[in-house]
Parts: structure tokens; C-alpha cells; sequence
């Protein structure tokens, strides 16, 4: 596997990273620091590294592989990245590994893909980095070892049971590399994973991570990274070829929306499930260099990749032991899905790809250039999650209204996942994630509420156009609606998570729809309550609006507001431990009276700091949204002045 570029060096000496301060050889420091502190809790044949912090979901058996495999792909992007120069001794230190992880005999031996399916997920790490690194460890194995690497991944072969998500990528990788070194191989199971991936493609280069709405990280750090790197392994070639010129294509243009979602301070988007990988969120910026997308620079995409790891280093990711813990920042294990373990957050090793590119390669020469949101203000529609995207320039603050991503499909009735099925997310807060969250929404919500307290659920809406409004010389204005069959749940919590909203038993509330028209700090909500269950009095119930979370200290400006003449006063919700950003968090919410067939609408803002960067309205003095006689259209006045007619989707 090699990575040439077909692009021209540049031909004038300038600084290439004037806007990060991360050149190769920071990157490269940054790396070597990650292994150097991960290896020393190596068993004693390298086998395992099994790093401190609370068994995983899997056990520590697993955890030990994935501690191995996954340092492993850095370990692998270092070698190729230097053309096989090893002055840390990292092909012989792991090729240790190789040999007591597949010695079934060893005392530290790797569970075999037959007795536990994470190994399959960490095998395909093995398999690309073996072929990545060939000449420098697969190369130097002795016979008996390469015998048995190839017998460990042989279990691959005629396992029906890989998941039809992500998971079709693990089986595709090893098989292809047992054909390239003659082991045995399936073409025919080969044809069936990549035709499984092609029903994952959606608008705009867009994939789900199966057949649910499930739009997160995943989409870049392995639907739109395996392809890639899949075409450039030596048993793929003749498989590849016809696929990768429209391969290249959708990473091109889903590059487009993803550079949108990258905050001007580095951070990705706290949305989806597997957040403890972090910085693995910078991975299709480099696949995107590695591909030679013809529509993004290589400066731009080193920018964004170089600002996801630097936001990580800056705020305290790895920790002062150099370690990854489950987190986000800083260690907090409710981030994690019930398949984590102290290995799991080193699947972060897949942003450091760029690593894999040689010192000359145009990624490291040419200047960085800046973030669209760094360029200006930006206002996009994403068709495929149903995502308005609005970032700001002044304070480099990402956000996103979501009415097309629940992890669930249309007509689901479960529970709404904080990670998936909040109507917004940004990349300065993080939705509230505790189980008394999962169990009742507070946070970008619009629930039905009883006497008890319990809130709806809104999973399996069915979406509404999504949309940007800029037509003949009209302030532009983001659009977007849902219309769900809102339901209380009485869960069940004693599942596995990972990630989907909670299972239970669903009770009809209404039917309700939300309308979110968008434009800088700023959305609009307007909600309607239809159709009350039957027996149901709207008398008994209360109408909530939740608004974004935000922790102490962060110097987030948000506010909740209820338009019109008589409306409620906000109060503020508070939570402890329900977030990653900080041990206490709060959200503003407004309780609105329930009146079937009537639109109410909601002004929401988050605004990073400065204060003063957005003009300040006094709440009685922002005019309601307006609604034309027909109900077809809605004049929106908004805080800073401007007034936008929209129609409705």
C-alpha cells in the first residue's frame, strides 16, 4: 500500500502551518509520544497492551487486543510515513506482538475472531497495517508466524455473522489481505461487503452506517476511510479499479459539508455515538489528501485535521501520563458505548493517518488554508441527516438543527438518543447524556409533558424538506421540519448502549411538528400540537422547549425566548454529571400551554464570546413570527433587524 499524489509540489518556500503551528514533525512528537506512553502496559510478548482504567464491556482479554491493535495502526502510519526508518524499533517491538497474539499456545494470546466478535472489528487493524507495512514486518516474519497470522484471520472467511453496518469493512480488509499474501479468501463474500456498502450511499456522498438514520463520525472515520485505503492494498487492485474514480467522487463531495462541521477552535461536532475517539474524527481529512479529491486543497484539509488534534492536546487529550482515557477532554466514562474499554480510545490513531504520507507529499507542503467557518459565516443545508448547518465566523462556533438523524427509521417508537435524535447540536456544547436524559428529554427538545413529569419521545418522525432560502436577493434563511408521532416510554434500561435510543414500551401522546427556520446564532422554533391521543386533556399537559446545554465557565451566551403576547417565563434546568464539558451543566427551557392546531414559536441562541459579537435584544421587544392567512409562509423578525419570508416545509 503506498500513497503517491498526483499533485504538483509547490514551487515557492512559505510556512505551511501558519494558522496551527502543527508541522510533520509535531504531529509526528505527538504520535510517538501516544506509543510511548501505551507501551509499557504491553504483556510480556507484546501481545496485549491492556491500559489502565475500567474493564470494558468485553472483558480484558479484549481490551488487551484492542489496546494492541489499535496503537498498532499508528505504529504502522509511522513506518510508512518514514519509507520503512524505524529509530523507535517499531516493526520489531510489534512483529513480538504478532507472534505471541497468534500463537494459540501463548499465554497472551489475541481471542480468535470465533470466540469473540470484537476481534473481527480489531483484525481488519491488523490486516491493513500488515499490508501497509509489508516490507518492514510481514516481510521479516518467520514462516511459522506468517502461518499462523493467516490462520488467526482465516476465521474471516465464510463468517456470515459481520453486522451489515461498518462492520462489512472489517471482513472485506482481511480478506483481501489474506488473497494478496495467498491465504484463503471469498471472492464472491468480497462482492457481497462492497455491495452492502453501496446501499449505504445517500445524498451528497453521504453513507449511513446501515439502514437507519444513523448519520455521525462513522461516515468519515470508516465508510468514507476504508474504501480508500481498501483500493491501495495489494489484493484489491483489480477489485478497486472500477469503483474508485466514483469512490473519490463521494469523498469529494462529502468533504464539502464535512470541513462545514469543523469549529474554528479544532472541535468536531459532539454528536453521535463513539465520541471517545476523538481526535479519530480528523481521519477523512486525511483520507481526502490521500485521495487527491480534486475540490479541497491539501493546506485546507491538513488545516482541519491539524485543528481537531490540536483542540484535543490544548484541552487535555492524551492526559499528563500521555494516555487516552475514555472521555472527551478529560476523562468521563458515560461517554462511552457498553462495547468500550480502556483500548477503545485509541481507534483515535485512525486522525493521525497522515502520519502515513511521506515529508514531501503535498499534504505537508502545501499552506494551510483556513476553515469555511473561519472565511465567513456559513448557512448549508445537508440533505442526507436533514442538518441545517450554521457557523459563524465571529465566534467560530459550529451548529447544527437536526430533523433527519434519530439512529432509528421512520416509524420507530423507542427512545430519543441524546446522541443522535436532539434537534440540535453544535460544537461547543454537548447534548446532556445521562440516563434520566435518555429516559426524559430535556435538552433540544419539544416534548409532551404530564403530571408526573415525564417528557415524549419523538424517534421515528417523519422529516420535512430541509432546505436553504436565499432566493431572489432574500436574507438567506436555513429551513427544516419533522412531523413525530411523539410517545412517552416506559423504558428499559438494563440493555447494552450503543448509541440508538432506549427500547420500551411506547404510549401515543400526539401528533407534533417542528419547524426550525435558522440564520446565524439563532433558529426560530415554531411547534404545533395535532391530534391528541384519545383521553387525553391537553389541560394535563404542558408544552416544553428545551434549549442548549451549556457547563459553567464556558462563556457560551444561549437564551431560550417564547414569542407572542402572553408568554411564559423561562426557568432553567440543572444537571449534574450529565455532560463531558463539565460537572455541572444547565439548560433553559419554557413551558408553554398545550393548544391543539395552534403554532407557537421559540427563539433560541447560542453565541460563543464575545457578548457583543451579536446584538442584544431585549426579550419583549423581538417581534413573533408571523403566519400568512393561508399557513403556508411564516415573516420571521429577527434580533438584529433583518426580516425574512420563508415558506414552510
Amino acid at each position: 500500500m503506498t500513497f503517491e499524489s498526483t499533485r504538483s509540489q509547490p514551487t515557492a518556500s512559505l510556512p505551511t502551518n501558519p494558522l496551527t503551528g502543527w508541522d510533520r514533525a509535531r504531529w509526528a512528537a505527538f504520535g510517538d509520544h501516544l506509543l510511548a506512553s501505551a507501551l509499557p502496559y504491553a504483556s510480556p510478548g507484546h501481545a496485549r497492551i491492556t491500559l489502565p482504567g475500567p474493564e470494558g464491556g468485553y472483558g480484558r482479554a479484549v481490551d488487551g487486543l484492542e489496546g494492541f491493535a489499535r496503537t498498532f495502526l499508528l505504529a504502522g502510519f509511522r513506518l510508512a510515513g518514514e519509507r520503512g526508518a524505524d529509530p523507535h524499533g517499531y516493526a520489531q517491538w510489534y512483529a513480538e506482538g504478532l507472534a505471541a497474539g497468534s500463537d494459540p499456545h501463548a499465554p497472551d494470546r489475541w481471542l480468535r475472531l470465533s470466540e469473540h466478535a470484537q476481534a473481527k472489528v480489531e483484525a481488519a487493524s491488523l490486516a491493513l497495517v500488515l499490508d501497509l507495512t509489508r516490507e518492514w514486518i510481514w516481510d521479516g516474519l518467520s514462516p511459522l508466524v506468517q502461518e499462523q497470522l493467516v490462520d488467526y484471520l482465516a476465521e474471516a472467511v465464510g463468517d456470515d455473522t459481520y453486522p451489515r453496518i461498518n462492520w462489512v469493512w472489517f471482513r472485506l480488509v482481511v480478506q483481501t489481505f489474506l488473497r494478496s499474501v495467498g491465504g484463503p479468501h471469498s471472492l464472491d463474500e468480497m462482492a457481497e461487503d462492497l455491495a452492502t456498502h453501496d446501499t449505504f450511499v445517500r445524498a451528497d456522498g453521504w453513507l449511513a452506517d446501515g439502514d437507519e438514520r444513523s448519520y455521525d463520525h462513522y461516515a468519515g472515520w470508516a465508510l468514507h476511510l476504508y474504501p480508500t485505503l481498501w483500493a491501495r492494498m495489494r489484493g484489491a487492485e483489480d477489485l478497486a479499479a472500477p469503483r474508485r474514480e466514483r469512490d473519490v467522487q463521494l469523498l469529494d463531495r462529502f468533504l464539502d459539508d464535512a470541513l462545514a462541521l469543523v469549529g474554528a477552535d479544532g472541535s468536531p461536532l459532539l454528536q453521535g455515538r463513539s465520541l471517545t475517539y476523538r481526535f479519530a474524527a480528523a481521519a477523512p481529512f486525511w483520507v481526502g489528501a490521500i485521495a487527491d479529491v480534486p475540490s479541497h486543497s491539501p493546506g485546507l484539509l491538513r488545516r482541519a485535521a491539524s485543528g481537531v488534534v490540536d483542540h484535543f492536546a490544548r484541552h487535555g487529550a492524551p492526559d499528563a501520563r500521555g494516555l487516552l482515557t475514555q472521555g472527551w477532554h478529560h476523562e468521563w466514562l458515560p461517554i462511552s458505548q457498553s462495547y468500550s474499554g480502556p483500548g477503545s480510545p485509541y481507534w483515535a490513531s485512525k486522525g493521525l493517518l497522515g502520519l502515513a504520507l511521506p515529508a514531501d507529499h503535498p499534504a505537508w507542503t502545501t499552506p494551510e488554508e483556513p476553515l469555511p467557518v473561519e472565511r465567513g459565516d456559513v448557512l448549508r443545508a445537508v440533505a442526507a441527516p436533514g442538518w441545517v448547518v450554521s457557523g459563524t465566523r465571529a465566534d467560530g462556533v459550529v451548529r447544527v438543527v437536526n430533523h433527519g438523524t434519530d439512529h432509528a427509521r421512520e416509524g420507530d417508537r423507542v427512545g430519543d438518543s441524546p446522541l443522535y435524535a436532539r434537534l440540535g447540536y453544535s460544537t461547543a456544547t454537548a447534548p446532556w447524556s445521562d440516563l434520566a436524559s435518555r429516559v426524559s428529554p430535556v435538552d433540544q427538545s419539544v416534548t409532551l409533558v404530564d403530571a408526573a413529569g415525564r417528557a415524549t419521545h419523538r424517534t421515528g418522525w417523519r422529516s420535512l424538506d430541509t432546505r436553504v432560502d436565499d432566493s431572489a436577493g432574500r436574507v438567506p434563511v436555513g429551513v427544516s421540519g419533522s412531523v413525530a408521532r411523539a410517545h412517552w416510554l416506559d423504558a428499559d434500561t438494563d440493555g447494552r448502549d450503543h448509541g440508538s435510543g432506549l427500547p420500551g414500551v411506547a404510549t401515543d401522546a400526539a401528533t407534533l411538528t417542528v419547524v426550525s427556520f435558522v440564520r446565524g446564532p439563532w433558529e426560530v422554533r415554531l411547534v404545533r400540537v395535532d391530534e391528541l391521543a384519545a383521553g387525553l386533556d391537553p389541560h394535563d399537559l404542558r408544552l416544553r422547549v428545551g434549549g442548549w446545554p451549556v457547563v459553567a465557565g464556558d462563556g457560551l451566551v444561549t437564551d431560550v425566548v417564547a414569542l407572542g403576547p402572553g408568554a411564559p417565563a423561562v426557568r432553567r434546568e440543572h444537571r449534574g454529571d450529565a455532560s463531558p464539558l463539565g460537572p455541572r451543566s444547565t439548560v433553559d427551557v419554557v413551558d408553554l400551554p398545550v393548544e391543539p392546531g395552534r403554532w407557537r414559536a421559540v427563539l433560541l441562541t447560542l453565541a460563543g464570546p464575545p457578548r457583543d459579537t451579536f446584538p442584544s435584544v431585549p426579550r419583549r421587544t423581538v417581534p413573533a413570527p408571523e403566519l400568512t392567512a393561508a399557513g403556508r409562509a411564516a415573516v420571521v423578525h429577527w434580533p438584529d433587524g433583518e426580516r425574512t419570508l420563508t415558506d414552510l416545509p
